[in-house]
């Protein structure tokens, strides 16, 4: 797939951009933005057919399509849960089997979007779209015919691979259009996340589990025939960091004595580090390559050295954890919670949906409320400080519903565990999605802004996170649950809450010099 770009412009006519230090942050896979603003002719000179200037209409479209594909996203995530039992039932499966197609499905979808990441920085937005869908259709086809446990297993598993394409590079797409992306576009997934155990739980009552899968199934066909012939490609290679700083790696080996501009490899090859000067008016020989000559590799794009910085700081991973946890707990909750109330409430599959829908809603409140009064938090702050303003004031915002979450998630233990009125398990379940997703919501942009020049290798950092830890908190689960029961169970992962809590209020206090002693060390 080829990227527009300025047919005119050649390498050797751009002027020589400077030469990063060694101490310069994200050096090995992107350049500061600053730097390459200041080294790089100005992108929106040279883009053609800038997303950033189509017609409302157009950027509505490609929207709207972007946002079902994070709703379709985040269905697939939960809308097996609460037809568990009949599962069970139906593939002669264990509890530990069940346990494995969801565990699978989360480790997989937190860690299978730094590929989309990379592979949409090489092919385009478009591209990974289309691929992915490609992957997700047959998928949910084999589900819906699965004969046995270990199918669907791996099934889910591959499922999990094409719905997280959206789940990496949405943000990205609606960056490509929008200078401030509108914050609703972001809630498609959480959406999806909430509405799967209803939808799911209706369609297995009226027409047996196997109908959650060609719902998924007829939805993502629709949603790939938008993407072939409705979506546009937002990804510009000229406004891509990415792209932009293998330029300069490029740029620097043309005007070196003795360069060759056609040896592609040797382009590509790392930056020296040595204190050579490399002059502007240095003859290349030869006929000079085109921008649009430039055809990046995964080896341009690779994550994993400023991934390790990331999680080197102290501050980034005790945010991490807590981050992840609070995804997690939640997304155990509603697997444990079906559960329950199939074996003790004797709840049929479309009542079990009905009930987890609480749950949902209360993630999706506890998300949008949590986020505002964040912001208000730190204009508040910066007010007080003079105008000056740090990442940390960004976890201020978590102390007014951090007193609240292990009460409520002991609430929630205890009343499960004596099969207290539905109603009072129904706001149990509220609570502990709104609290537990206010401070998600506020520890995921903290990590965006406490990572400047890196927040979308945070991002992808909280995704490998939150995957990882879901996938151990349902793998411990239903033993736990088996052998504690819910009241104890849930008190256990009260006072773990309590812990995370102490870990936000450290970094409160040390995370900024934890940040200030890492910049040196780097």
């Amino acid at each position: 797939m080829s990227v527009p770009a300025s047919p005119t412009c050649t390498l050797a006519n751009l002027p020589t951009p400077q030469i990063p230090r060694a101490s310069d942050p994200d050096l090995e896979c992107q350049p500061p933005r600053d730097s390459l603003e200041k080294s790089l002719p100005d992108t929106e000179d040279v883009v053609t057919d800038d997303p950033r200037q189509w017609s409302r209409a157009r950027k509505t479209i490609s929207l709207l399509i972007v946002f079902l594909a994070t709703i379709i996203s985040g269905l697939a995530t939960n809308i097996q849960n609460p037809a568990n039992p009949l599962i069970e039932e139906d593939l002669h499966a264990t509890n530990v089997q069940v346990s494995w197609t969801i565990a699978t499905w989360v480790f997989v979808q937190g860690n299978f979007p730094l590929v989309w990441s990379a592979a949409s920085e090489i092919k385009g937005r478009k591209f990974v779209y289309v691929a992915a869908f490609i992957i997700f259709l047959p998928a949910c086809n084999v589900l819906a015919k699965a004969q046995t446990i270990n199918v669907l297993i791996g099934m889910r598993a591959l499922q999990a691979i094409g719905s997280s394409a959206p789940v990496a590079i949405s943000a990205a797409t609606l960056s490509d259009m929008y200078e401030s992306p509108k914050w609703w576009t972001m809630t498609g997934a959480l959406l999806g996340v909430a509405l799967g155990p209803f939808l799911g739980g209706s369609l297995s009552i009226a027409f047996r589990w196997r109908a959650s899968f060609y719902f998924l199934l007829s939805c993502g066909g629709i949603n790939l025939v938008a993407f072939l012939f409705l979506f546009k490609d937002t990804f510009r290679r000229e406004r891509s960091l990415t792209y932009q700083a293998a330029l300069r790696r490029r740029i620097k080996n043309l005007k070196r004595p003795g360069s060759s501009s056609d040896s592609i490899a040797a382009e590509r090859g790392p930056s020296p580090t040595g204190s050579q000067d490399i002059t502007h008016d240095a003859h290349v020989s030869g006929p000079q390559p085109a921008l649009n000559d430039i055809h990046l590799s995964f080896a341009d794009v690779n994550p994993f050295p400023v991934l390790w910085k990331i999680v080197k700081r102290r501050n980034n991973v005790a945010i991490l954890l807590v981050n992840g946890f609070m995804y997690a707990f939640p997304f155990g909750l509603w697997y444990t919670c079906t559960r329950t109330l199939a074996l003790e409430y004797d709840y049929d599959a479309a009542n079990i949906g009905r009930v987890l829908l609480s749950l949902g809603a209360g993630c999706i409140a506890g998300s949008v409320i949590g986020g505002r009064w964040s912001d208000h938090v730190v204009t508040k702050m910066k007010e007080q400080n003079g105008g000056k303003w740090y990442a940390e004031m960004r976890l201020r915002g978590t102390t007014l519903a951090m007193p609240w979450l292990p009460p409520c998630v002991i609430g929630y233990a205890w009343v499960a565990e004596k099969h207290v009125h539905i109603a009072a398990l129904c706001v149990m379940l509220f609570l502990f999605g709104f609290f537990s997703f206010w401070i998600y919501a506020n520890t995921l942009a903290y990590l965006v802004e406490a990572n400047t020049g890196r927040s979308s290798f945070a991002v992808t950092a909280h995704h490998s996170f939150r995957g990882t830890l879901s996938f151990v908190i349902i793998m411990v689960a239903v033993p736990l649950q088996d052998t504690l029961g819910d009241g104890r169970l849930y008190t256990a992962f009260a006072v773990l809450l309590l812990a995370l809590e102490l870990l936000i209020v450290l970094v409160i206090y040390k995370g900024a010099s934890w940040r200030e002693e890492g910049e040196g060390k780097e």
